[in-house]
């Protein structure tokens, strides 16, 4: 099984842009918070969730084609680069989503970009930002309009659930880490 330990490690190896470090603890810590709501093992899902970029720095328009094999030389388990593959289910890659991890993953990567900026607007940050003012501006395409919103709508359904509760479920598993994302506000 992937650790966290492992996958900071490999990503951290591939990844120096700041702004895809925070997208990746950004995307740790909302699937640590997935984990804990299917009742599974919370590190292993960060792990997931810290490592599903690894080829985008270097190759933002073939991203994922130089995920797979470096991964799996590396010794990261097949099911865990299977989880990170379906992330670009219909767009880079053909892996449908069919694990909650996989699904979780697939889901919270877009989700977490509106989270984001949408505490980015706050004075608190995300420290009181509540779901209604998230989902104000969820509903609002026209803000943080490169997030899809359709594959969010479609990778809740795969979860079983509304964009509601999964977004719950993500601002609250993000808040604690406020200060590590850049999220506490304007007296960052």
């Amino acid at each position: 099984m992937l650790t966290l330990e492992r996958a900071k490690e490999l990503n951290d190896s591939q990844v120096h842009e700041e702004h895809l470090i925070i997208h990746a603890k950004n995307v740790m810590y909302a699937m640590g918070a997935m984990a804990e709501h299917f009742g599974e093992d919370r590190e292993h899902w960060m792990a997931v969730g810290y490592l599903h970029d690894y080829d985008y720095e270097k190759y933002p328009e073939e991203h994922l084609l130089h995920t797979e094999k470096p991964l799996i030389d590396a010794g990261v388990p097949e099911e865990d680069v299977r989880a990170i593959m379906s992330h670009g289910w219909g767009g880079c890659t053909d892996v449908e989503p069919v694990t909650n991890m996989e699904k979780s993953l697939y889901t919270v990567d877009e989700l977490t970009g509106i989270i984001q900026a949408c505490a980015r607007m706050r004075p608190l940050g995300i420290t009181d930002l509540e779901l209604k003012s998230f989902m104000k501006k969820f509903k609002d395409r026209k803000f943080a309009a490169k997030c899809d919103r359709d594959l969010i709508i479609k990778g809740c359904g795969l979860l079983g659930m509304t964009v509601e509760e999964v977004a719950s479920i993500c601002i609250e598993g993000m808040k604690p880490y406020a200060a590590d994302i850049g999220l506490t506000g304007n007296g960052q």
